[in-house]
C-alpha cells in the first residue's frame, strides 16, 4: 500500500522522489498523486506543471510546457495515454485510455471534459463539459463546443466546429482556421496564458512534483531525447 509521506523533506515513496516545497510555501492540501501501475510509470517533461489535487496513473507521457490543473484525472491503466507539448488540461477533466489515447500539441481541454477518444489532433479546443467517446478522432484545428458529444468511432474533420448532443460538425473558413491556430499556439507565450499562470503557481510553491526515476521492470521508454528528471 502506498504510504502518505512527509512533504516537508525529500523522501522516497513507491519509487517516486518528492521535491521539497519552496521555502515558506504552505503544504496543506497539496495532494497530487503520480502512480506507477503494473510496472508502467508516468513520464513527465521537466517543463510541465502538475497541479495539486490531480491524479496521473500508469503509462502516461506528458510533453513540454503542458499543464494539468487541480482535480484532473489521467488514468492509463488499460492502454497508454500520450500527451504532446503545450497541452492544457483544466480542472476536473478526465482522460481515460480504454483503447489508447493520443493528444497532439497546442490543445486546450476545458473544465470537466471527459475524453475516451482515440486521437485528438493539433490546435484543438475541447469546450467545458464536452464528451469525446471511445475510438473517436478529433482532427486538427477543431473546436468541440461546451457540452457537445462526439459519438463513439466518429471522426470530426479538420477545422470543424462541433456543437450539440449528438454533435453536428460545421466546416470552418480558411481565415478561421488560421485564427484558431494562432490562438492555440499563443497559450504557450502569452503573459496571461495557461503556462504563464502555471509558472506563477510554481513560483509560489503550489504543485506536487514527484520526480519519477526508472523502476526495475517498468514497461516503455521515454520519447527520443528525453531523460528522467534529476532531483
Amino acid at each position: 500500500m502506498r504510504e502518505r509521506v512527509d512533504r516537508s523533506s525529500l523522501v522516497w515513496d513507491a519509487g517516486a522522489r518528492v521535491r521539497p516545497p519552496s521555502p515558506g510555501a504552505a503544504t496543506e492540501g497539496r495532494d497530487t498523486m503520480l502512480f506507477s501501475f503494473e510496472g508502467k510509470t508516468p513520464r513527465i517533461a521537466a517543463t510541465a506543471w502538475i497541479g495539486p489535487g490531480s491524479f496521473v496513473i500508469g503509462d502516461v507521457v506528458i510533453g513540454e510546457r503542458s499543464t494539468v490543473w487541480p482535480g484532473a484525472v489521467i488514468r492509463a491503466d488499460f492502454a497508454p495515454i500520450r500527451i504532446g507539448d503545450d497541452v492544457h488540461i483544466e480542472d476536473n477533466v478526465v482522460l481515460h485510455s480504454g483503447g489508447g489515447l493520443t493528444l497532439g500539441n497546442n490543445i486546450t481541454i476545458g473544465h470537466s471534459a471527459v475524453v475516451h477518444g482515440k486521437t485528438i489532433g493539433n490546435w484543438v479546443l475541447l469546450g467545458n463539459n464536452c464528451t469525446v467517446l471511445d475510438d473517436a478522432v478529433v482532427e486538427d484545428l477543431c473546436i468541440i463546443g461546451a457540452n457537445a458529444l462526439v459519438s463513439p468511432r466518429e471522426t470530426v474533420p479538420t477545422g470543424s466546429l462541433m456543437l450539440g448532443v449528438p454533435g453536428v460538425a460545421t466546416p470552418a473558413r480558411p481565415d478561421q482556421l488560421e485564427r484558431r491556430r494562432a490562438a492555440q499556439q499563443s497559450g504557450a507565450t502569452r503573459t496571461d496564458g495557461y503556462y504563464a499562470n502555471a509558472m506563477r503557481y510554481r513560483a509560489a510553491g503550489i504543485e506536487e512534483r514527484q520526480l519519477w526515476t526508472p523502476i526495475p521492470g517498468a514497461v516503455g521508454e521515454l520519447p527520443p531525447g528525453w531523460a528522467p528528471r534529476a532531483g
